[in-house]
């Protein structure tokens, strides 16, 4: 192994240092660290890829091949039917298809050591996350006819629970409801008064006011504390049902560089395209292990590189990663070649066929393993010596 020149025999420095920092924290002796770092050393070794590996195809292959072993099922959280998340195979089409919205939007988010530590201190904050619609902290909403007014009648213990007082209640209906009256009759009452008296409007005003936000983080439907062990300590933390990242970021209890969510599209506008390959590499090992069926980390690295190396999303389809190749020859061998062969003759693109799909399509050696080197014979100098004649032979 140690004679082929392209291996790296040595461990490089940054693998060698968490290697260094993992045996002083297990408090290794000298003989097991030894011991240790020859074991990194040799995995290392057995890691390594030869130049000419069919990376590509192999990555493929196995990720493509698990997937045909997976479910078409959703999976419930902790037992608790409100909050669901997709997995299996939707899932995983979702991600390489870099769908913009996700079928059930989640979150995990943590929380200050302050309010992690129980179940009440993390539930009001749930309950400070949850969007809140008017409909959940009223008692009834009536009807005047007469005076042509719609009535709010407040649950004041509801309020509570929610951290809402009838005065931010209040302030937060005034700009989601311009152009009608609206005041105040006590601490329990709100009144809220068209301009235009027609009943059929009072009814559609009544509906659109149940279903007004007047608190929590918009896009957030569900939030529920759950427990999570990190080594010896158990730790609250809060499961969501939608997602807003930016929204989050600004609650003073929210530990914001350990919150994640599972839309890719969002990550990457709020964190960066960096934290969206992330989010993709952490959302395809989690659905391919909850299956059972683990993947080598890299050929899913692989996969999140090619998807993110352009600085924007890219889903594995041909508006994506296909649309990017240089090889007009390899575009057009994955869907609408007509499409593609016209518009590259339009133009007069030129192909170069240094890829492998363009060169299976005209039937040669294509750049991968021993087809990757090219063969040169040095001629200069060289003598040519006639082989010397044997008895019997006759030159042509």
């Amino acid at each position: 192994m140690s004679n082929q020149s392209w291996l790296k025999n040595e461990i490089p420095n940054y693998l060698m240092e968490e290697v260094e920092q993992l045996a002083k924290s297990r408090k290794l002796s000298a003989a097991k660290r030894d011991e240790f770092i020859e074991k990194v050393r040799q995995k290392y070794h057995s890691m390594q890829v030869d130049p000419g590996e069919a990376i590509g195809i192999v990555s493929a292959q196995s990720i493509g091949e698990p997937g045909t072993q997976m479910t078409m099922r959703t999976f419930h959280f902790v037992g608790v039917s409100a909050l669901n998340v997709t997995l299996g195979l939707p899932r995983i089409i979702e991600i390489l298809d870099v769908r913009k919205e996700p079928k059930t939007p989640s979150m995990l988010i943590a929380l200050k050591s302050s309010h992690n530590r129980s179940r009440e201190a993390a539930e009001s904050v749930a309950n400070k996350i949850t969007e809140i619609e008017v409909a959940k902290v009223v008692k009834e909403i009536n009807l005047d006819l007469a005076n042509q007014e719609i009535i709010l009648v407040l649950d004041s213990e509801e309020g509570r629970r929610y951290g809402l007082t009838p005065t931010q209640i209040y302030d937060n209906l005034i700009p989601q409801i311009k152009g009608n009256e609206i005041k105040k009759d006590g601490n329990i009452r709100i009144i809220i008064k068209p301009k235009e008296s027609d009943i059929k409007k009072l009814y559609k005003l009544k509906e659109k006011i149940k279903e007004l936000i007047i608190g929590g983080i918009k896009g957030i439907t569900h939030a529920l504390p759950i427990i999570k062990d990190e080594g010896e300590n158990k730790i609250y933390v809060i499961q969501t049902f939608g997602s807003n990242l930016k929204g989050v970021a600004e609650i003073p209890e929210v530990d914001f560089t350990r919150t994640t969510t599972n839309s890719l599209y969002e990550t990457a506008k709020v964190l960066g395209i960096e934290a969206a390959r992330q989010v993709i590499i952490n959302e395809l090992v989690s659905v391919l292990e909850e299956q059972g069926m683990p993947v080598d980390i890299r050929h899913i690295l692989l996969v999140a590189d090619l998807m993110c190396v352009s600085g924007n999303l890219l889903g594995v389809t041909r508006h994506g990663v296909t649309s990017q190749k240089s090889s007009v020859l390899a575009r057009a061998s994955f869907e609408i070649p007509l499409q593609h062969l016209i518009a590259a003759s339009i133009i007069g693109e030129t192909d170069k066929l240094n890829s492998v799909v363009e060169n299976v399509m005209v039937n040669q050696p294509i750049p991968v393993g021993t087809g990757l080197p090219d063969l040169v014979v040095k001629m200069d100098g060289a003598k040519i010596t006639k082989p010397k004649k044997k008895d019997g032979e006759v030159t042509a």
